[in-house]
């Protein structure tokens, strides 16, 4: 079996320290944690359902011991749309739901932040 090639055009970590919340025209919710981000998106758990391609607004805080020290925030503000979204089951019940949101509206210093966020995080 031939191997896939790698289509995600920016690096990736795991990371379970980016503080987020959602927001779409209907509710706000909590984001109890992400699992990975990138300058493209992040994939994280939410505690309720995400309509796929659903128009989202979020809020990213990056934690504070990686953020560049000349930047005024370790905060983010962004839109996104949600491109891939399950419940994750355990024992017949959803506990949450993994969500993957594409940001489709960062700013250069935006995408900046993050991609140097990821650089420099410990391993």
């Amino acid at each position: 079996m031939a191997k896939q090639s790698e289509r995600r055009r920016e690096p990736r970590i795991a990371d379970d320290r980016v503080a987020l919340k959602v927001k779409t025209d209907k509710f706000d919710t909590s984001i109890s944690q992400s699992l990975n981000i990138s300058a493209s998106g992040v994939y994280c758990k939410v505690d309720r359902e995400l309509p796929l391609m659903s128009r989202v607004k979020i809020i990213l805080m990056l934690p504070s011991d990686t953020v560049n020290k000349k930047s005024d925030s370790n905060k983010i503000e962004t839109e996104g749309v949600v491109v891939r979204e399950h419940p994750v089951i355990e024992n017949g019940k959803i506990m949450h739901y993994d969500a993957a949101i594409f940001f489709d509206n960062l700013t250069p210093q935006q995408s900046l932040a993050i991609k140097e966020y990821i650089q420099k995080r410990p391993a």
